[in-house]
């Protein structure tokens, strides 16, 4: 099965470079059967890669531990389901996930268009191949999860060796997040090359109006969607395995996922100005093309072993392949818009400062600013090495300090941003506008320090949170009211109308309101409180309003690790709420690496934290680490409503289909080709 799994690798290697050659000289001799046979090329390479991750997890599935993969990832005593997910459990496993994923994107891609866009769609099958050919390569020429396992004899011949069990998967990745968390990663990095490749197309063709844009709207909603799931399952698995405490602590991956995000994010509100007002087209391109360039670059840090991270796979040979790719990406791309300036020219200047255009355009400012900082503070180590030979990092206060402003500012422009009127801005218009927000969130933080809330941040943010919220309410409750006066509905049923009628506004909205409720969880990290202390059977600690008592600690051995757990009783205000039993973990397999097993008691007010650190006092005393973070249910729901939002925006048109936009003259005539070639 090794076998067949490399030379499906092989061939879809060898389609995707015939796909990509065929596409480029289609397009230039304007030849359609040669376009045509480049895309079932295309195609027929993502059924042979889907054969090959096939055979891997028939492998893993299986225990064949003559492969070194299986051998590194997997071991007999594991679950079915932490079996497959071994699969994303080592680097060349993962990498071929990541082709996967890529060729199932540039798939459906090919197929949606096949009779849309000819004159651009050459170009991007051709971006399509060249991505998914450099994996490909890497894929099957540097890290090939399909390599056997060989021993060397004394005369130096060399003979199959197969082990008795495998290494096992990481402990750390065994939880549920984790067995989802890397292919919606991978969803998010990944699907962004689809709307570069058509800017690509677009740039090369010289067709930059605003029908690329319409294209890959839906194609940029749905991986910024995955990306922002991902962090947040990311999140969730630190949280609960990582026993620190904190779900989020600025670690070089987790940027590397939050920066295209970020510049994502700044795409999805900039290509609303080109749609409306032909505007900051320069702006557009040079987006996508830097988000997707991040997406690659967050696979390079995860790949390279350049940056130390919980995250990363061991140091490989891959990362100056890497830098390579970026580079010649990122010069190709900046000479093409450069060299299109003329047709990027903006159709209307800006008007005024106090207009959305403005506001959108600040909004880009602040996101490209936020990407910076956080790119400076993950390179800064690699970067101090190169300048001054030794390495040096920043941690979370550097992040912290820089960032909290920056958020906070974005989540400002988040409310007046809807309060502005295109072009220009009455300043009558905006006492109105500001009038209702102004009157919920200043009293609101007037009571905030009545209460003794004293944190600068905390108190800026709730009054921010308000704001924003009134807003968002305001804009609905203006549209229903019009609605339903109109047509006699009732009010609840004027808002979902209103909704499924002008999704991709409402639905915006809707993730803003999403935006709020994270940063309410996140603003609860100002509260948080950590106690630790040895407790021995029948002694206390207390953090905050609750009383842990430890009761009893036992060990217990399982086929896969052996555990040493504690029983605390868990009272809040002399009330007791349940039994806890966090855990220290000792895997069998691999390293024998030990972990932690968080015990949660989790409300939409706070969080009770608790960690088992170890023996202490010669087996007398137990370590016990507690912590009380508010607030942190509200990320997750939170991250609940950003994907719903995103959903009513991806919504089809009422009559069940999604919008196809008109087809040009030579469109048209492709597809009479098309036809007479079939």
């Amino acid at each position: 099965m090794s076998e067949f799994g490399n030379f499906c690798l092989l061939l879809a290697f060898c389609l995707g470079l015939y796909a990509l050659l065929a596409s480029v000289l289609g397009a230039v001799q304007k030849q359609h059967r040669i376009v045509r046979s480049a895309e079932r090329a295309a195609l027929a390479a993502c059924g042979s890669i889907a054969l090959a991750l096939s055979s891997l997890v028939y492998l893993l599935v299986t225990s064949d531990f003559s492969v070194s993969h299986v051998a590194s990832a997997s071991n007999r005593a594991l679950p079915v389901y932490y079996k497959i997910a071994a699969l994303w459990g080592a680097h060349d496993g993962s990498l071929l996930l990541w082709v996967f994923v890529t060729s199932i994107f540039s798939g459906i891609v090919i197929y949606q268009n096949r009779f849309r866009y000819r004159d651009m769609m050459p170009y991007v099958v051709a971006v399509l191949m060249v991505n998914l050919s450099f994996f490909l390569c890497l894929n099957l020429f540097l890290s090939n999860p399909f390599n056997q396992l060989v021993q060397a004899n004394a005369d130096g011949t060399l003979q199959k060796f197969i082990p008795q069990d495998g290494r096992g998967l990481n402990p750390l990745l065994q939880y549920w997040a984790m067995v989802i968390h890397p292919p919606i990663l991978y969803l998010g990095f990944i699907g962004f090359v689809v709307p570069f490749a058509f800017a690509f197309a677009a740039l090369v063709t010289k067709q930059l109006g605003d029908s690329w844009i319409r294209t890959i709207r839906r194609w940029t909603l749905v991986p910024w969607m995955f990306l922002g799931a991902g962090l947040i399952l990311g999140g969730k698995w630190a949280y609960v395995e990582m026993g620190w405490g904190g779900y989020w602590g600025w670690d070089p991956v987790e940027n590397a996922s939050l920066m295209p995000w970020l510049t994502g994010t700044a795409f999805l509100h900039s290509v609303i100005v080109q749609e409306r007002k032909g505007m900051l087209k320069v702006w557009n391109v040079f987006l996508i093309m830097i988000t997707y360039l991040l997406g690659v670059f967050g696979t390079f840090i995860t790949r390279s072993g350049v940056i130390n991270s919980v995250h990363a796979f061991a140091d490989s040979s891959l990362g100056p392949f890497f830098l390579y790719y970026m580079s010649a990406v990122f010069f190709v791309s900046m000479y093409l818009i450069i060299d299109r300036l003329p047709y990027l020219k903006s159709e209307r200047p800006l008007d005024s400062v106090l207009s959305r255009e403005s506001a959108f355009l600040f909004n880009n400012l602040v996101l490209l600013v936020a990407c910076f900082a956080v790119f400076w503070g993950t390179m800064f180590p690699v970067l101090s090495e190169w300048v001054q030979g030794q390495k040096m990092t920043v941690g979370p206060p550097f992040f912290n300090n820089v960032n909290i402003p920056i958020g906070l500012f974005l989540l400002f422009l988040t409310g007046v941003g809807p309060l502005f009127a295109w072009r220009k801005t009455s300043v009558e218009s905006l006492k109105k506008a500001f009038f209702w927000p102004v009157i919920f969130s200043v009293p609101f933080c007037a009571a905030l320090m009545i209460a003794g809330m004293r944190d600068f941040y905390a108190v800026v943010s709730f009054t921010l949170c308000v704001f924003v919220l009134i807003t968002v309410v305001r804009e609905f409750y203006k549209g229903a009211s019009v609605r339903a006066k109109n047509t006699g509905e009732s009010f609840l049923s004027a808002i979902v109308n209103l909704t499924l009628k002008n999704k991709r506004r409402y639905g915006g909205y809707i993730v803003h309101v999403a935006i709020v409720v994270i940063f309410v969880g996140l603003t609860g990290n100002a509260f948080n409180k950590e106690v630790q202390q040895k407790l021995s059977k029948g002694e206390s600690m207390h953090i905050g309003r609750y009383m842990l008592r430890m009761v009893d600690y036992r060990e217990a051995d399982t086929p896969n690790y052996q555990l040493a757990e504690v029983k605390l009783e868990a009272y809040k205000d002399g009330k007791l709420i349940r039994t806890m039993t966090p855990e220290k973990r000792l895997y069998k397999a691999g390293d024998q690496q030990t972990t932690t097993e968080v015990e949660l008691y989790s409300t939409p007010k706070e969080d009770l934290y608790v960690v088992f650190s170890g023996v202490a006092n010669g087996g007398k005393g137990y370590e016990i680490h507690a912590f009380v973070n508010p607030l942190v249910f509200w990320v997750w729901f939170g991250a609940a409503i950003m994907v719903f939002g995103t959903l009513v925006t991806l919504l089809p048109d009422r009559k069940g289909a999604f919008v196809t936009p008109q087809l040009s003259f030579s469109e048209a005539a492709g597809i009479g080709e098309t036809l007479r070639i079939k």
